[in-house]
């Protein structure tokens, strides 16, 4: 079947890349429209033309058929993954009614409407009401609900990106479950919309008939269009295929299908992840996401804004890394990698808490950023390394908050996402944990995972196992340095786990004197 190809189209951030797979998870070709960056009318608001999306899908995937000589017949299906969180409003006839309102965004709505007092004596008592409050607060649908009603007393369908690329392609209002990850009325136990009976209908402000089909990853839920076709040059009845969420694409296309297995991410935001069966809260009364394997669960900790932190440095920093990089022909991450080899293991004392976003519970919402532990040693090249360091003690973290909680232990690591190109990251993770890191096969990771939905779903291999076994493999791998790692261990287990504890009363503090984190 040396002639059968799976299209992904990854609906990035920053890009949409249209991508060709063929059945042994070899990359056959590739094209990439960068997206206009998202844009905000006020603080803190991140919006999206939503048609320009469509619009951006359509022109990689024209690209694609123009730089490639594969035939668009030997395509055998098409599935789409994308950014998580980013929410599209139709109306009736399936125009767009207002801009997407992205992942980034963080406007937040004044005060929800209460909910009824059982609930509320409920969570009260479970200790999780300030949890919900933030649930409800942060919820898109609400704020639309309370700031633009006409808009969403016209909205028929309120889809995540996924679901709206999929009507675009093939006509219908169904998505995956396993691309549902947002503030929606989601079982994340069961993968379905929630009871009739859930808090989550109280707490947001959408009914059931205002949301799409469901299907579990693999499922063919429908065929491109004429219209689709035309727009962007894929045969006219190919199958097209629900895949998953881009992270949890990435986790199977790094090859972690099993819980023993964890895949970094090292992308805008720095996750770690493992695929289970087993139905584990690493973060109490935080559900895990669903998996890109039907059934599963995918049991993530998130760092958010990690590799985020990465480019900051090297906007704010790294104006000569980039120009020697351009004189010489490098390109920049290599200049970078000399930053970090320039200094050893520990910064010389420099310790970085990486969380410049606040999170829900783990951190919580009071949470910033520090850096500790300067002298007249340090440079930015410490500074630099100290950043890579950090976000890999908040995995190390995570991965032993993941096996407490599944009581499994993890003894391999895949590495993904932009950082993973970084010889000098790949190192140090390796380092701090303890383990072998192999990075992905493929940079394009998330887009492998929806050709392995693809493959799976139409029989092109037997099941997701298969096609995972027959698709992935591991890079080239990295092992732990003993030196280095016996130093890591120390300043993991004896300064970086105790800097939280010890900052959070300043947090607070701050946050009370300054306003920022607003924390009501």
């Amino acid at each position: 079947m040396a002639d059968h190809y799976l299209l992904s189209i990854d609906n990035g951030t920053q890009s949409v890349r249209a991508l060709l797979f063929d059945l042994n998870g070899n990359l056959a070709a590739k094209s990439q429209i960068h997206l206009q960056a998202y844009y905000s009318e006020h603080p803190g608001w991140a919006e999206h033309d939503a048609d320009g999306y469509w619009n951006a899908v359509a022109a990689a995937c024209q690209q694609l058929w123009r730089t490639t000589a594969i035939p668009r017949s030997a395509v055998k299906g098409v599935a789409v993954t994308t950014q998580r969180g980013t929410v599209v409003n139709l109306d009736r006839h399936g125009k767009v009614l207002r801009p997407a309102i992205t992942w980034l965004d963080q406007r937040r709505v004044g005060k929800p409407a209460p909910l009824s007092l059982w609930w509320r004596a409920a969570f009260k008592l479970a200790r999780v009401d300030g949890t919900i409050d933030y649930f409800r607060r942060e919820a898109e649908i609400n704020w639309i609900a309370e700031h633009q009603p006409a808009i969403w007393a016209n909205t028929h369908k309120y889809l995540l990106l996924s679901g709206f690329l999929n009507f675009r392609l093939c006509g219908r209002h169904v998505d995956s479950t396993g691309s549902q990850v947002a503030y929606l009325p989601f079982d994340y136990k069961r993968h379905r919309w929630a009871g009739a009976r859930d808090w989550k209908w109280q707490a947001l402000r959408v009914r059931p008939d205002m949301l799409p089909e469901l299907v579990a990853p693999g499922t063919v839920i429908g065929a491109i269009t004429a219209a689709a076709a035309e727009a962007t040059g894929i045969p006219e009845g190919t199958p097209l295929v629900a895949a998953a969420a881009d992270k949890a694409c990435e986790v199977i296309g790094a090859g972690g299908l099993a819980p023993h297995i964890a895949c970094l991410s090292y992308g805008t935001t720095a996750t770690i992840n493992t695929t289970t069966r087993k139905y584990v809260e690493v973060t109490p009364y935080i559900p895990p996401y669903p998996a890109a394997v039907p059934g599963a669960y995918s049991t993530e900790v998130q760092i958010f804004r990690g590799y985020w932190m990465v480019n900051w440095f090297k906007e704010q920093f790294g104006h000569l890394e980039q120009m020697a990089g351009a004189r010489q022909g490098m390109a920049p991450e290599a200049m970078f990698d000399q930053l970090v080899d320039d200094v050893p293991p520990g910064s010389m004392g420099l310790m970085l808490q990486p969380y410049w976003s606040p999170g829900i519970r783990i951190p919580g919402p009071e949470a910033k950023g520090a850096m500790i532990g300067f002298g007249d040693v340090h440079t930015r090249a410490h500074m630099y390394r100290a950043i890579l360091e950090g976000l890999a003690y908040a995995l190390r973290e995570g991965k032993e908050r993941i096996e407490k909680r599944s009581g499994v232990a993890v003894t391999e690591l895949r590495i993904a996402g932009g950082g993973s190109q970084s010889d000098a990251a790949m190192q140090l993770t390796a380092d701090i944990f303890g383990l072998p890191a192999a990075r992905a096969h493929v940079y394009e990771s998330s887009g492998l995972g929806a050709a392995i939905a693809v493959a799976a779903g139409l029989g092109l291999h037997r099941d997701f196992e298969a096609a995972t076994v027959a698709m992935t493999r591991p890079g080239r791998v990295f092992q732990p340095i003993a030196a280095n790692q016996k130093i890591y261990d120390q300043l993991y287990r004896r300064v970086y786990l105790k800097m939280y504890k010890q900052l959070q009363p300043m947090y607070q503090q701050i946050a009370a004197i300054t306003g920022y984190p607003g924390l009501d």
